[in-house]
């Protein structure tokens, strides 16, 4: 369990909330519950609907859409989000690869922050566009890589 001071020190790190004010960043971070999760445990599963976004802030995830892995990602980094923007089921599913311990934001609390604070959402949306980047290079990767067989 992290401290407070702990807590805001770990969400001042994390891509969406950096260069945000410390008031706004403390009051958050005061808000967010913590969640531990055992290695190999399904935090959620594709199509379900999706309450929360969640922060690792130990331990690692993966991002996978059946077996096929979509990401992995680790300390400081979000997942879930997609869902609390857009009201869809979740589109893929997120498993512990470790232990793992996660901070979470649920849909009102991030509409209050991001009307608060509208930083949030621009940095959101860079992080979005990053992972969208990503996986268009890995599709066109795969599709060369299926060109060079035939």
């Amino acid at each position: 369990m992290l401290s407070s001071f702990d807590r805001l020190l770990f969400i001042r790190r994390v891509s969406i909330f950096q260069d945000l004010r410390d008031e706004f960043l403390v009051k958050l971070a005061s808000a967010m519950d913590e969640l531990s999760f055992p290695a190999n445990h399904t935090i959620f599963e594709q199509g379900e609907e999706g309450r929360s976004l969640y922060i690792v802030v130990s331990g690692r995830v993966r991002v996978h859409v059946g077996e096929r892995d979509l990401a992995h990602l680790d300390k400081g980094t979000f997942f879930g989000e997609m869902a609390l923007f857009d009201a869809e089921p979740r589109s893929a599913s997120v498993t512990t690869t470790e232990n793992c311990d996660c901070l979470t934001l649920n849909q009102l609390q991030l509409t209050d922050a991001i009307e608060e604070t509208p930083e949030i959402a621009i940095n959101i949306t860079r992080s979005l566009s990053r992972r969208i980047r990503e996986l268009n290079s890995k599709i066109n990767s795969y599709e060369a890589q299926l060109k060079t067989r035939d």
